[in-house]
């Protein structure tokens, strides 16, 4: 990656982080669960929701190219939601893709307004060059704030704990009075604590064999989000 491309993928990452377990603890407290709010979580600050393995983790992946980050998880009651438990932590894990991926539209704006400013800049000379340098590094900047985004967001909704799509599959199969749905529920929730160790290994062999397990799950999805937020 060029200098531009790690300094961006760190800025947003950091900040996505932040913005990604905000949205848990927001989504917590509206649902009945104050825990993280009384913990100083529903905030924005990124500094609040880093955890140290995990940030040392992040920079492992971006300089060294294998690896998998993550921030401080939000400490959440169940058992206070106004609902279901397994629904409430549903929505709340899903609060926080959600987030990522409206961040990543909000990003995009100025990426999308941008193409006028370039175009009266290029054509006025009475403007130094180098604003015209300053404003592409910006854009490349919110690109990849725009691309990590929308990459955090498809990741964490892969369906293997301890991801926030994880949740959100029990969420659903606890509301389907199916005995199969319910089976299969009782399978999943046995297989909860493993899920660590299963995402692990989907990312080692993604670095050793010459294919890509994880990228081919998500990789159509991404490209398609990408050309329609950014395009």
């Amino acid at each position: 990656m060029d200098v531009t491309t790690v300094l961006g993928f760190l800025i947003f990452v950091f900040l996505s982080i932040g913005v990604h377990e905000c949205a848990h603890a927001w989504a917590a407290d509206k649902l009945g669960d104050p825990t993280a709010k009384y913990q100083g979580r529903l905030s924005l600050n990124p500094l609040v929701h880093l955890d140290p393995l995990g940030t040392l983790m992040i920079l492992t992946s971006v300089f060294y190219g294998f690896g998998i980050g993550w921030g401080k998880p939000v400490p959440v009651n169940p058992y206070n939601f106004r609902m279901r438990p397994r629904v409430g932590m549903a929505l709340v894990a899903l609060a926080g893709p959600l987030s990522n991926l409206l961040l990543a539209v909000a990003l995009a704006i100025p990426v999308h307004l941008a193409g006028p400013i370039i175009g009266f800049v290029s054509r006025n000379t009475s403007i130094p060059g180098f604003v015209l340098s300053i404003i592409g590094f910006l854009i490349s900047l919110l690109i990849t704030g725009v691309l990590s985004n929308i990459g955090l967001a498809l990741f964490n909704l892969l369906p293997l704990p301890p991801l926030d799509g994880f949740s959100v599959v029990m969420g659903i199969l606890s509301t389907i009075r199916n005995p199969k749905a319910r089976q299969f529920y009782y399978q999943l929730s046995r297989l909860e604590m493993q899920g660590p160790l299963v995402l692990f290994a989907l990312l080692a062999l993604d670095y050793i064999l010459p294919i890509n397990i994880l990228g081919s799950i998500i990789g159509p999805l991404f490209r398609l989000l990408s050309s329609l937020i950014l395009w």
